[in-house]
């Protein structure tokens, strides 16, 4: 169902990480357009990045984030080669990890 891509470059000493994750992102707010029913909520709750076991960002959602997010975000203390790893948990209980290396 879902999927995590990762870049993440090293740039001026700073690593730069790019993320798309595909997940649904609903509100429960919208109604089904056959059925009229409510849409039942399924959103990310909470996304951590960690780099050589270290967590370097974490970040709690809610229904208001859209389809398919994207993020982007710097840290300090990364090098090439170091691998990166995305988790994310949503609302639902469901998880999904992907990994990348810093380039």
């Amino acid at each position: 169902m879902s999927d995590i891509k990762i870049r993440a470059k090293l740039k001026d000493g700073e690593t730069e990480v790019k993320c798309l994750m595909s997940h649904p992102m609903e509100t429960g707010l919208r109604k089904d357009s056959k059925t009229g029913e409510l849409v039942p909520a399924h959103f990310i709750q909470e996304v951590v990045c960690k780099s050589k076991d270290q967590v370097v960002m974490t970040a709690n959602w809610s229904g208001g984030v859209s389809k398919n997010p994207y993020l982007a975000f710097k840290f300090s203390g990364g090098a090439a080669g170091d691998p990166i790893e995305i988790t994310w948990t949503d609302n639902m209980g469901e998880t999904q990890s992907a990994t990348g290396e810093i380039s």
